[in-house]
């Protein structure tokens, strides 16, 4: 039971280290974006 509980444990930290990652990544390429389109317009 025991080797059940740290599985569960192990994976829903991965789980939530994947999406705080994916979310960085998501922000990163948000910022990019804004930088091109303002270069676009000048």
């Amino acid at each position: 039971m025991k080797t059940i509980v740290y599985a569960v444990c192990a994976s829903a930290l991965l789980l939530l280290t994947a999406c705080n990652t994916v979310k960085g990544m998501g922000q990163d390429i948000q910022k990019a974006g804004e930088k091109i389109e303002g270069a676009a317009k000048k």
